[in-house]
């Protein structure tokens, strides 16, 4: 696979948080979130599914043809990628590198095989499970993201539960109960595992 070095590698692993879990239990806001307060910021990952509503390229996500995200793959640009609910997503070595440029804690919001897969390669990144509270609020959070798409709500509930399987595998627990104690858990485990990350004024 021809490519530059620059782009194999992770600049800083230790300043690399992946948070998982599964679709509907609110990763994107608690990452958005703790960039909002300047506490970390994000690289952002690719797919091929078509923007939501108010989504901006490059900026939720890099939103690739099938053909764009295939060659990617071919040229290495990716540190993981997976397949879900019949849509592509990676994560670029390219986004990553330049997010760690900030000096804050770098969030990666990936499938928890891709965390596990980014774990192996580098034992100084940290994985983060957030999980929803109980099922019940889980389905009525994914009926709700489903709008009436009684197989969609299905499909990721039963992918929920195969994922939960690997939370154990991952290095922190965080429950998603109340937003402003899940990211101030969250923001703890940052400055602990990256502490030049935060200077507390």
């Amino acid at each position: 696979m021809a490519m530059q070095d620059a782009d194999q590698k992770l600049a800083n692993p230790a300043q690399l948080f992946v948070i998982s879990g599964p679709s509907g239990v609110g990763k994107n806001t608690v990452a958005h979130a703790l960039c909002q307060r300047g506490l970390a910021t994000r690289a952002v990952t690719a797919t091929t599914r078509h923007p939501r509503e108010g989504e901006k390229d490059k900026v939720d996500y890099h939103f690739l043809s099938e053909r764009t995200f295939s060659a990617w793959i071919e040229e290495g640009r990716f540190l993981e990628h997976t397949e879900y609910v019949g849509h592509r997503y990676g994560a670029p070595i390219s986004s990553v590198n330049e997010a760690v440029l900030s000096g804050l804690p770098v969030i990666l919001t990936i499938d928890v095989k891709g965390g596990l897969q980014i774990k192996e390669m580098s034992e100084d990144v940290t994985l983060i499970f957030l999980a929803a509270p109980s099922e019940e609020e889980l389905k009525r959070r994914l009926r709700q993201r489903a709008r009436g798409d009684d197989k969609s709500a299905q499909q990721r509930l039963n992918r929920a539960r195969q994922e939960r399987r690997y939370a154990k595998q991952y290095d922190f627990l965080v429950v998603n109960d109340d937003l402003d104690l899940a990211l101030e858990e969250i923001a703890e485990i940052m400055s602990r595992r990256f502490p030049s990350g935060h200077n507390h004024s």
